[in-house]
């Protein structure tokens, strides 16, 4: 009786370690995925235009001073003249519209580069700015309260001509360093 109880107790380990010892290997499901692709006034980092020579079209964010400008104002100039210096205050706003309901007020970092040597950007006021003016700028962005960017355009020896750039915006979750 002895050994067949200890044959019992064998069986019973043994189906106890094989049971433990699965791996799980497979899973298979279907899931749907949604992403609209939105306006920059409507995404989550906001890009609203501050100025009739920044503008939205087709859902992306222009700055544009020239004759060409859909919302050039009727007294305004065809461009920038040679040998000046021009700053824009609130050119557009950057806002932090992450999380709906935010209650925990929860900062992004955003960096704003642009290339050409003769245009610099700035956070906040040009006399008190809260980052620039400079080629590259980075600034905390915190939930309900949008960050107003100006250009600086330095024309000094700058030929007459039609100019155009890149502005790269990168944002990261979290207040910059």
């Amino acid at each position: 009786m002895n050994k067949l109880i200890g044959l019992v107790l064998l069986l019973v380990g043994m189906m106890l370690a094989v049971g433990a010892g699965a791996n799980f290997r497979y899973y298979e499901a279907d899931r749907d995925i949604v992403v609209a692709i939105v306006a920059d006034d409507n995404e989550f980092i906001g890009l609203t235009p501050g100025q009739p020579y920044a503008r939205l079209d087709n859902g992306k964010l222009y700055i544009d001073i020239g004759e060409y400008n859909p919302n050039r104002p009727d007294w305004g100039g065809l461009g920038l003249s040679p040998n000046t210096t021009y700053v824009f205050e609130e050119m557009f706003y950057v806002s932090n519209d992450l999380w709906e309901n935010n209650q925990t007020n929860f900062p992004i970092c955003v960096t704003l580069s642009v290339a050409g040597s003769y245009i610099e950007i700035f956070a906040g006021d040009y006399t008190s700015p809260t980052a620039g003016p400079a080629t590259s700028i980075t600034f905390t962005v915190h939930h309900g309260s949008p960050v107003p960017i100006g250009f600086v355009f330095d024309n000094t020896n700058v030929a007459i001509g039609d100019y155009q750039t890149q502005l790269q915006i990168h944002a990261i979750a979290g207040a910059c360093p």
